[in-house]
């Protein structure tokens, strides 16, 4: 085993990890992705940011002592998109972290300083493996086959890669959050499970009774099930990507539609407080008392005025139309 500083080891989709019985302390093993709704869920829930934003480079304010810190952080940031503005970076980067903490519960970037161009590239890199000790990020490394084209495989030992904690940005779901999608995500776990039992119900046919006659409702099954997603999915106002049903009125999608999007807005806005405070602490090593404060325009959607909505919506002054168009800016 070798334990070193270093920077974090990135994983390859052409690494073979030994995954030993030490390593399972540290390192959570793969197991199968989100199901159906699950899955559904961390899509919609991690879309912050729709259609109509992508035509302005007007949606965050910066607020810096510094801008030259501030455009050469954000210069080379690795985010799944090309961005060529600042806004879009941050766009990127925002929907990138989010996806990572509803799936893991926490997002890291490292900083990469290239001294020749002076340059910092800003990477994410897997919490698989990460731990604090001491106020330090460890990363544990299991034992590995790299495979490569154009050489001999490599085998390397496990080590414990000891990082700089200057370097390290971390981003973590917030509590309440956390909360609240793990009790959403333990009934649809449980509906997902089950979603198709409903023909294990019916009595099989026979060669003394090739039609058995059965009590069995599958309509009644479709509602218990219907019925238990609408309340685990109560908090969050998710709904399931359903666009029509005839026992949801209008008013009733109003109301969901203005909770779903009110969510992603304050975790749209904490994940801005995140960004704004790990950027000015890392930013401090190339600039002492470096700050950047960076907040949402007013060409987003903001929840003081969702919370506008939901009010009219009660006094029936507002349509469906008008909601879902804000919902959707």
């Amino acid at each position: 085993m070798k334990i070193f500083r270093a920077e974090p080891a990135r994983r390859y989709d052409l690494w073979d990890e030994k995954i030993e019985l030490v390593d399972r302390l540290f390192i959570r093993p793969q197991g199968q992705g989100p199901n159906f709704n699950r899955r559904m869920f961390d899509e919609d829930f991690s879309r912050l940011f729709l259609s109509i934003c992508r035509q302005s480079d007007n949606l965050f304010n910066i607020k810096s002592n510094s801008d030259e810190l501030t455009r050469r952080l954000f210069a080379n940031v690795n985010t799944r998109y090309t961005s060529r503005s600042v806004d879009a970076t941050i766009r990127h980067l925002v929907e990138d972290i989010v996806q990572s903490i509803i799936l893991t519960g926490r997002s890291l970037y490292f900083l990469y300083d290239e001294t020749e161009e002076e340059k910092v590239h800003v990477v994410s890199f897997r919490p698989d493996g990460v731990f604090r000790l001491f106020g330090t990020d460890v990363q544990w490394v299991p034992k590995r086959i790299e495979r490569h084209w154009d050489r001999d495989d490599e085998e390397f030992p496990r080590e414990i890669r000891i990082l700089d904690p200057a370097k390290v940005m971390r981003f973590y779901m917030p509590i309440a959050f956390k909360r609240m999608l793990s009790e959403q995500n333990r009934t649809l776990a449980v509906i997902d499970k089950h979603q198709y039992d409903s023909a294990n119900l019916y009595p099989r046919p026979t060669y003394e009774n090739p039609n058995p006659s059965t009590c069995f409702d599958s309509r009644v099954w479709r509602d218990i099930q219907e019925r238990a997603f609408y309340r685990a999915t109560q908090c969050t106002g998710w709904n399931g990507r359903t666009i029509d049903s005839s026992k949801r009125s209008g008013f009733f999608d109003c109301h969901r539609l203005i909770r779903f999007r009110r969510n992603q807005l304050l975790l749209r806005d904490e994940i801005l407080k995140q960004l704004s405070r790990e950027l000015s602490r890392v930013g401090k090593r190339y600039k002492a008392g470096f700050s950047v404060e960076i907040s949402a325009t007013d060409e987003l959607s903001s929840v003081a005025h969702l919370n506008e909505l939901e009010v009219r919506l009660r006094r029936e002054e507002v349509g469906f139309k008008e909601v879902s168009d804000y919902c959707f800016k």
